[in-house]
């Protein structure tokens, strides 16, 4: 053997056995055999710790693991990405949708018309349809009802900042005299419903509609002032989707407390509430009202149209009895804080929730644990297992050994251990390409990063191709955008940053940096300088760190890099917008809203888009993506999202990493076939690679079971 080789193996294999000796556990079998429980015990491990776990308020993959236990939505997907109900048993989805009459306007054949005349021309219309076009057809047959109503008028305030440039605020009243409108109800959402009444009334009837004449205000505003009220006020057109929502009669909270539709709409009151600062309010902005029909029925009714309104509802509900503002006023009263300023970021539901899922919250001990315990009135059925706890441990290695001894249940295998672990006949062995990224990002309120030419000519100096290959050791792709790379949102043909360093050099000397005499880049006598962090536990990303401190440090950057506790790193820095480059990824859903992370509007703390992207034509995009209700559109529109984010780089797009995961072979799905005779089936991820979709059946068995014959 190479000396040179046995001489590193030697005290490899020295630290290895302090470590077993240090960390020596009881074995599996020794564990079980004087506590049988722990077969009905699942403890999985966690770099890092929550940071809350009420899901309105947090924002982290471990405060969400905990969550999807102990809360529940109205739905989630099945195995095949169907939306299949959970707290909501069923729902419909359909579209009231308005019109302005437009007394300006001419029908095309009938000259000018109040609305008992365009009433009947739309049902006359609907009775003969067979001359018109296929969309016109179908819109037509979607309209359900008809209905004119007469004018009517409003009152609303607004604020207005002094002209004069004080921050005093006026209030202004304005008077809506609405004029006479057409309601339409339709069977289901139809974007297209506006555009094809056109070719009945006219290409320009809704176009030509002037809000104007029936708006006053006290005092008067100017033009472009009232122009935005006068849009959101008293709109030509509404598209107005709609969605009611059927509950489950037999949900509970943990604490025995039914869950009904009142709770669902306290769900949203409280993640709009501003006090709250929930990082959730984009995806319920569009919403106008949510309402508690009866206990059981929750209607919900969008301002606009929203195409992934119904995805959003998979939220977990929260306990009004337990979060209202009586509940918090006495809260705060009892810990003698002031009640006007208490609010659920201060109120001890934060580490102590009450949900309806399949567990309940039992102990939560900062950096080291947060244990559930079966809940034994969930609606589905209690979990197999009695217990569930995750365990805080921020070292990958200690993580191994743990798992190897049987205290621990999975283990996130790290790149460089897929191949010695895969055909390990011990464990089941799970892989797939991730649904999210890793990144640099770059705060672009903060010079240089506020140059373009400077952000790119940071990704050009690194070898991200390197880092898959030696840091990943090929497990995983590189990116050069924002979408997840399994869907057809993301855009393939987008060219990569280039690894050009001599180029990256000549796009910072267009941006005015040169070279000193200690070969340090300057611009205008001030250094180049700044510090890169990303958080400790995970040692993928700390080598990513300490790669581009050393490429950029081949171009004349000074970087300093800090790696920060999980806690510190999101709550003092990513939430404050206190930093100036920092390594991170995103885990994605597989719908294509991109509003929370790069919307303009989503900028301030405890927002997502930390690094401060704004631009008006991806806000237009994005907006554009979720109004978008088909699919080929939204492809093509997140086609030119990508290409625009890809040529501003606010991130350096890195790589999408296969994630693989292993567990005990003796860990399976126990359930009952159709005769109720026992059996166990052998776990399968689903398409998007979610292995523990049936974990409320998994169940560790003391010896090697007998399979299903399908299995």
């Amino acid at each position: 053997m190479n000396t040179k080789r046995l001489l590193i193996l030697i005290p490899s294999l020295v630290i290895l056995f302090l470590l077993q000796s240090y960390l020596w556990v009881p074995t599996y079998e020794e564990q079980t055999k004087g506590n049988p429980d722990r077969l009905y015990e699942y403890i999985t491990p966690s770099l890092g710790d929550a940071t809350s776990l009420n899901p309105i308020i947090s924002s982290n993959a471990t405060s969400s693991q905990i969550e999807s236990l102990v809360f529940e939505g109205l739905l989630d997907r099945d195995e095949e990405l169907r939306f299949r109900g959970r707290i909501a048993a069923s729902w419909e989805i359909f579209e009231e949708a308005y019109f302005c009459v437009n007394p300006a306007a001419s029908i095309p054949g009938h000259g000018a018309t109040d609305p008992d005349g365009i009433v009947q021309i739309l049902r006359k219309a609907m009775a003969n349809a067979g001359g018109l076009d296929p969309a016109e057809r179908n819109t037509l047959r979607r309209i359900e009802e008809i209905v004119p109503m007469p004018p009517d008028t409003r009152t609303t305030l607004k604020r207005l900042k002094s002209s004069d440039g004080q921050e005093e605020e006026k209030e202004v009243e304005i008077k809506i005299q609405v004029p006479a409108r057409i309601k339409l109800v339709l069977t289901e959402v139809d974007q297209d419903l506006f555009k094809n009444l056109s070719v009945l009334l006219g290409k320009d009837y809704f176009t030509t509609f002037d809000p104007f004449p029936f708006i006053k205000t006290d005092p008067p505003v100017d033009r472009e002032t009232l122009t935005k009220w006068a849009d959101e006020l008293l709109p030509a057109v509404e598209h107005n989707p709609v969605i009611v929502f059927h509950l489950r009669p037999d949900v509970r909270f943990h604490d025995g407390h039914i869950l009904n539709a009142d709770d669902v709409r306290f769900t949203y009151e409280a993640i709009m509430d501003p006090a709250n600062l929930s990082p959730r309010v984009s995806d319920y902005e569009p919403v106008k009202t949510v309402e508690a029909v009866d206990s059981l029925t929750v209607r919900i009714v969008y301002k606009r149209l929203y195409s992934p309104a119904l995805g959003t509802w998979g939220m977990g509900i929260l306990p009004e009895h337990l979060l209202n503002r009586e509940a918090l006023r006495k809260e705060a009263d009892r810990l003698g804080r002031d009640p006007e300023k208490f609010t659920m970021r201060q109120s001890r539901f934060d580490r102590h929730p009450v949900g309806c899922g399949p567990f309940m919250f039992g102990e939560w001990k900062s950096d080291q644990f947060i244990s559930l315990e079966r809940f034994h009135d969930y609606w589905e059925g209690p979990p197999h297992y009695k217990r569930y706890v995750m365990r805080i441990i921020p070292d990958l290695l200690t993580q191994e050994m743990e798992f190897y001894s049987g205290t621990l249940d999975s283990y996130n295998v790290q790149p460089h251990q897929v191949e010695r672990l895969k055909n390990d006949p011990r464990f089941q062995f799970f892989s797939g390409t991730s649904f999210g990224y890793t990144y640099i990002g770059y705060n672009m309120r903060r010079a240089p990063f506020d140059d373009v030419r400077v952000r790119r000519a940071l990704g050009m100096a690194l070898n991200v191709d390197q880092i898959i290959e030696y840091v990943l050791y090929n497990q995983g792709e590189r990116i050069t955008g924002p979408f997840v790379i399994q869907t057809d949102y993301y855009d393939r043909r987008i060219p990569q940053l280039p690894y050009d360093p001599e180029g990256a050099l000549e796009l910072l000397r267009e941006a005015g940096w040169q070279r000193n005499r200690e070969g340090w880049l300057e611009k205008d006598g001030r250094k180049f300088e700044f510090t890169l962090i990303t958080n400790s536990g995970n040692d993928i990303r700390k080598a990513v760190l300490a790669i581009a401190q050393d490429a950029w440090k081949q171009i004349g950057i000074d970087v300093r890099t800090d790696v920060l506790e999980w806690s510190v790193f999101i709550q003092e820095r990513v939430n404050k917008n206190d930093f100036d480059a920092l390594v991170l990824g995103w885990v994605m859903g597989i719908e294509p809203d991109l509003y929370q992370i790069w919307h303009s509007s989503q900028t301030h703390p405890h927002q997502l888009n930390f690094v401060g992207f704004k631009n008006p034509e991806a806000d237009d995009l994005i907006v554009k993506i979720r109004q978008e209700y088909d699919h080929e559109k939204q492809v093509r529109y997140s086609h030119q999202l990508h290409e625009l984010i890809a040529q501003e780089q606010p991130y350096t797009f890195l790589y999408v990493g296969k994630w693989t995961a292993i567990l005990d072979k003796r860990i399976v799905i126990r359930d009952l076939d159709q005769d109720g005779v026992m059996l166990y089936k052998k776990i399968r991820p689903t398409k998007t690679g979610d292995y523990t979709f049936h974990f409320n059946k998994w169940i560790k068995v003391p010896e090697m079971p007998q399979f299903s014959v399908e299995e």
